[in-house]
């Protein structure tokens, strides 16, 4: 699943390249409201990050099975000799390249538009993004195949994701402002213990509960 589905991006470049321009466009358009230099963009840009993440992430996983609903290709894959689990992982690890990819170009436009560094605090950044972005993957994952079987499936994911990846989002932005100023560690680490405490819990319920996800 995880090849096919690169194979498959590779060839048409139409996922990945619209969630990057609709990465970027939301990062224009907030460039009239927060004003660039370090101690401004410091109030916002957090809340940004994350809330341009999620909506691009929606974009990938609205189209993540889209080519599994034509021809029966979905029914095709759930009789097919494999663990669902690992169908999950694999479609779950494709959302995760697709939107990480889309990520770092929102944080260098968000770092050239906004005339703000993430180098001093880049290590921590990055891993917070990373346990971030997994998280609210495992989410998008499973709520896309949910929603592939509706009729308004545009509409119905991100209503039946998003109240679920609420704690990302506060984990998110509550860590990424926490080392973006340069806090000590341990005044967000509560924030990072969620990010990795929802990753693996809504992972593991996941792999188990996917074959039942695929049924319905």
């Amino acid at each position: 699943m995880f090849v096919k589905d690169l194979r498959v991006e590779w060839r048409n470049r139409e996922t990945l390249a619209l969630m990057c321009v609709f990465g970027l466009l939301v990062v224009f358009l907030f460039n009239f409201t927060l004003e660039t230099g370090r101690e401004e963009a410091l109030r916002g840009l957090p809340a940004l990050l994350w809330v341009d993440f999620a909506f691009v992430g929606i974009l990938g996983f609205n189209r993540s099975f889209a080519a599994e609903r034509e021809n029966a290709c979905l029914e095709g894959l759930m009789l097919a000799p494999v663990d669902p689990g690992l169908l999950y992982l694999g479609k779950m690890l494709s959302n995760l390249v697709f939107l990480g990819v889309a990520e770092g170009i929102v944080v260098f436009a968000a770092s050239l538009w906004y005339n703000f560094s993430f180098l001093p605090a880049f290590r921590s950044f990055f891993w917070i993004a990373f346990l971030g972005t997994v998280g609210y993957v495992a989410v998008g994952t499973v709520f896309g195949a949910i929603a592939a079987n509706t009729r308004m499936r545009e509409v119905m994911l991100p209503v039946l994701q998003f109240p679920v990846a609420v704690p990302v989002l506060i984990g998110g932005i509550e860590a990424t402002g926490g080392a973006l100023r340069g806090d000590a560690p341990s005044s967000y680490a509560w924030a990072v213990r969620l990010l990795v405490a929802f990753d693996v819990a809504f992972i593991v319920l996941s792999y188990l509960l996917f074959e039942y996800v695929l049924e319905e």
